[in-house]
């Protein structure tokens, strides 16, 4: 069985799905086998971030209300070899039609065929949060250094320290502006870390090129390694698949704690 991870924030536009998306091509790299399921109903954009909008013709509310088999909704992204698959979000339903039961039934079969599941989850903590979280073996939380998104992320942890997760949670620090961080305008790493209380798994230090590589429908993962970003979602890949890799990628003055087993190898199982 593969492993089901959420990805989730609390508050939209922290870079979630972008996350999603980075993280399931960098797996792909290291030749794991990933399913992206798109929970964000009604607002869907991973096919977009993905390259797949051309693609999609059937989407995860099909597949709940049993109009087609999960197997066949899904969508082969033709670069990666029978890697990487995406389940599409529906544009016209709404979190409501998220059932929880059948979320979780979709997650279990895709979890046999695959290394792992990433959930995209709705922003807030609604209906689609529920369901997501419901399915979810494990879970990212991603937030910004911004009062705001550490504020909502801290209700999400609240609510997923309820939910006793199979693997827990872990935290990734996304768009991290160095300069702002070395002038002290920004949050500093470690104060998120300690109000959060939950174990920094990755820092993705914030580059145009997110964005640019994302507009085309390509990943700055694969089309530009050597950028500060992709080495940071590289490296969330692999603190996930069990290396006890620094937190070496901010080169800075900050006092996080960069030793070796800061967090949990809870992935091995």
């Amino acid at each position: 069985m593969g492993t089901s991870i959420v990805v989730t924030s609390g508050k939209g536009g922290v870079g979630k799905s972008t996350t999603a998306a980075n993280l399931s091509l960098a797996l792909v790299q290291a030749d794991k086998r990933v399913c992206v399921v798109d929970l964000d109903v009604g607002l869907r954009n991973l096919d977009a971030i993905l390259g797949l909008s051309d693609r999609v013709i059937y989407d995860v509310i099909d597949v709940i209300e049993n109009r087609i088999d999960v197997f066949q909704a899904l969508i082969p992204h033709p670069d990666y070899d029978d890697r990487l698959y995406l389940l599409a979000a529906s544009q016209s339903a709404t979190q409501h039609n998220l059932n929880i039961e059948r979320v979780q039934e979709i997650v279990n079969d895709l979890k046999t065929n695959f290394d792992f599941v990433i959930l995209d989850c709705p922003a807030g903590i609604g209906a689609g949060f529920q369901a997501a979280v419901a399915a979810a073996d494990s879970a990212l939380i991603v937030t910004t250094p911004e009062i705001a998104a550490v504020s909502d992320a801290d209700r999400v942890v609240g609510i997923l320290e309820e939910m006793h997760l199979k693997y827990g949670m872990h935290l990734v620090i996304n768009r991290i502006r160095m300069k702002m961080l070395k002038n002290g305008k920004s949050m500093d790493i470690q104060n998120i870390v300690d109000r959060l209380s939950v174990p920094l798994i990755g820092v993705i230090i914030d580059d145009d090129e997110v964005i640019a590589t994302s507009n085309q429908g390509k990943s700055v993962v694969t089309s530009q390694a050597q950028n500060p970003a992709a080495i940071g979602y590289a490296n969330l890949a692999r603190r996930i698949l069990g290396e006890n890799l620094p937190l070496n990628e901010i080169n800075d003055n900050s006092t996080v704690d960069k030793k070796p087993g800061f967090w949990y190898r809870m992935f091995h199982h």
